[in-house]
Formats: C-alpha cells, structure tokens, sequence
C-alpha cells in the first residue's frame, strides 16, 4: 500500500511523534495551521470517517480517549479544536483516518 501515514506509521518516512500505542499514532503537521497541530490516525488503514462501521468504531473511541491526554501533555489547558476532514470537497489530503489537534492560541470562529 502506498499510503502516506502508513508508511510513516512503519517508520519509512520520518514524523516528529508525539505519542504511540499499540493502535494509534500521533505527530506534529509538517505545515501547522496553529502553534500546536498534531495529527492523531489509526495504525489500522481506514481511508476515512465514510470507512467507519461497527466493526471498527472501537479504534475512534480510542482516539477520542487519547487526543485529551495529548492536549493536556501540550499545555493546551484554554482549549484546542479537534477536525476530520472526509473526502475530496473536505479537502482530505491524506487518504487514511485521522484527527487534527489545533490549538495554542484563539482559534476563529469559523471553520469554512
């Protein structure tokens, strides 16, 4: 498979990790929208939120257990903002799950 993440995922292409288990990864975007912006994907490929299901739901779960943890190791105690974007017209440039950390300063109001 030629996915990016995955491939970063087995070590092929450098990340700057910020957290690792035996589900998920975490590291720094190489072009942060905000002075904190990490991105949190599964190790399992999914290609995005539309691959969801029963079956696999358990790894979101445990994103979501994990991204609060990561926030608070980065100090974002004022909040951060968590984003999926799914598909093309989202702007998904990456093909396989993942969730954005942002944070570190007031975010705008609006996300369009």
């Amino acid at each position: 498979m030629d996915c990016l993440f995955c491939r970063i995922i087995a070590g092929e292409i450098p990340s700057n990790k910020v957290y690792e288990d035996d589900q998920v990864y975490a590291f720094r975007d190489i072009a942060p929208q905000a002075p904190t912006h990490i991105l949190v994907i599964p190790k399992e490929h999914l290609s995005g939120v539309s691959d969801i299901t029963p079956e696999n739901s358990a790894i979101v779960a445990h994103i979501f257990e994990v991204i609060p943890a990561i926030a608070r190791a980065e100090g974002l105690t004022n909040g951060y903002r968590v984003v999926s974007n799914c598909g093309p017209d989202a702007c998904q440039s990456v093909p396989h799950l993942h969730f954005h950390i942002l944070g570190g300063r007031k975010l705008g109001e609006t996300m369009a």
